[in-house]
C-alpha cells in the first residue's frame, strides 16, 4: 500500500507554525529585559499601550480601548490590569459619565517605567543580531497581513 504524501499538511511546511514559533521565541527573549522592570511580557504590552497614550495626551483611556490595541478580551486584560494595579504601575475608575466604563490612568511610577523601558527594544535587537531594516520590513509585512484578516 502506497500511502500519498501531502506535505501540505508537514507541520515545517506550515506558515502558522513558523509565526508561532517565531513568536514564542521573540517572547521568551524578553524576559531577560523586563524582569528589572517587574514586568511581564503581557504587561509590558499593556504598559506600551498607555505609554503612547501618555505621549498623545489621551490618558485616561478605556479598557475597551486597551482590549482593541491588543486584541485580548476583557477576562484576559482585567486580571493584569488588577496585578499592575496592585504594582503601582497604574490606577483604575468608574466613568463618571458611564459607569460600565472602566479607565485606566498611568500612576507616576507607570509613567518613570517608561524611561527605564526605553533600552529595551533595541537591547532585543542588538541581543539576537537582527538587522534593523529587515526587521522593519518584516513587521511591516505583518501589519498587512493582519490588516488582511480583519
Amino acid at each position: 500500500m502506497t500511502i500519498k504524501k501531502l506535505p501540505q499538511l508537514h507541520l515545517d511546511n506550515q506558515l502558522c507554525f513558523s509565526v508561532y514559533s517565531l513568536s514564542r521565541q521573540i517572547t521568551q527573549a524578553y524576559q531577560p529585559l523586563l524582569k528589572p522592570l517587574g514586568l511581564t511580557y503581557p504587561q509590558y504590552l499593556v504598559m506600551l499601550v498607555l505609554w503612547q497614550d501618555y505621549e498623545e495626551q489621551r490618558l485616561p483611556v478605556s479598557v475597551k480601548h486597551l482590549c482593541q490595541q491588543l486584541m485580548l478580551d476583557t477576562g484576559t486584560i482585567t486580571p493584569l490590569l488588577k496585578r499592575m494595579e496592585s504594582n503601582g504601575l497604574l490606577t483604575r475608575q468608574r466613568s463618571e459619565q458611564d459607569e460600565r466604563v472602566v479607565l485606566v490612568m498611568l500612576s507616576e511610577e507607570g509613567i518613570a517605567l517608561r524611561d527605564q523601558a526605553a533600552s529595551v527594544p533595541i537591547k532585543l535587537a542588538c541581543g539576537h543580531g537582527f538587522d534593523v531594516n529587515e526587521a522593519i520590513s518584516l513587521r511591516d509585512r505583518i501589519r498587512s497581513w493582519l490588516k488582511a484578516w480583519r
